[in-house]
């Protein structure tokens, strides 16, 4: 069994930086980050294959986000630079892809933490 729990979501300003963590336990395999605005769908942002650590970003995101993991502390972070009011959302983390490809789809991964909300607002 697979546990995931998010942290560090808060409110920036536009143009500011934040790090988002989950702890988890249990084996992972590959992980990655989501995002959800009430009313959408849940929108995959990075992804980081294991053990290789290659990683893989939305669009909308690249260049600015960065997913990382230690594997020691088994902690997955996710470094946010350059904040935009649309990266306002719940972010989750995910964990073990149950087929290759769809690096980002939500319907590929088994596990999945609570969700920790980033509001950027001036």
């Amino acid at each position: 069994q697979v546990r995931l729990l998010e942290s560090g979501g808060t409110s920036v300003q536009p143009g500011g930086s934040l790090r988002l963590s989950c702890v988890a336990s249990g084996n992972t395999g590959d992980m990655a980050w989501f995002r959800q605005v009430p009313g959408q769908e849940r929108e995959g942002v990075a992804h980081i294959h294991m053990p290789a650590r290659t990683t893989y970003y939305a669009d909308s995101v690249k260049g600015r986000f960065t997913i990382s993991k230690d594997s020691a502390e088994n902690i997955l972070y996710l470094d946010m630079d350059n904040l935009k009011l649309e990266d306002t959302a719940v972010y989750y983390c995910a964990a073990w892809r149950l087929r290759s490809g769809e690096r980002l789809s939500s319907s590929n991964y088994e596990y999945w933490g609570q969700g920790t909300q980033v509001t950027v607002a001036s």
